[in-house]
């Protein structure tokens, strides 16, 4: 087993699938299998096992939340791809014979994009460990001081 442990094999590629189709199926299966244990309610109750019939109904209402969840989640994966760029020029003047966007370039961060990081720069941890190690030095304000800026 501890071939299986010692950290030597590297970790096997995430199968790409399709979610939707596979959670779908999931949420069918679950809904037929309580619809067919339902006839027989009385049975499984006179046993105790009636929980059996409800978990398959909880089942499937999971999966119609999962269904939605996985929709929205394809939907966000392939709204950037479709996505076209728009043509502007690198100074951000619009195209010749269109008039110029008073916002300046449609690339640059506006009010919705506050606080977000471009997809470009992905956080990770050792830019949090530089950011917490950058923030020990610093002296910070007391109470009602504020920050200077």
């Amino acid at each position: 087993m501890s071939n299986w442990t010692d950290g030597k094999r590297e970790a096997p590629e995430p199968l790409e699938g399709n979610v939707v189709a596979t959670v779908i199926g999931g949420t069918i299966v679950w809904f037929a299998l309580f619809l067919l244990q339902l006839p027989f309610y009385g049975w499984y109750q006179e046993r105790g096992h009636d929980w059996w019939i409800w978990t398959c109904l909880a089942g499937g209402g999971l999966g119609l939340i999962g269904i939605w969840y996985v929709r929205a989640r394809d939907a966000a994966i392939r709204r950037p791809a479709e996505q076209s760029p728009v043509e502007q020029s690198p100074a951000g003047e619009a195209p010749a014979g269109e008039a110029p966007n008073p916002a300046g370039p449609a690339d640059a961060p506006g009010p919705a994009d506050a606080g977000k990081r471009p997809a470009a720069d992905p956080l990770t941890v050792d830019d949090m460990t530089q950011r917490v190690d950058d923030d020990a030095g610093e002296e910070r304000p007391g109470p009602g001081e504020g920050r200077a800026h």
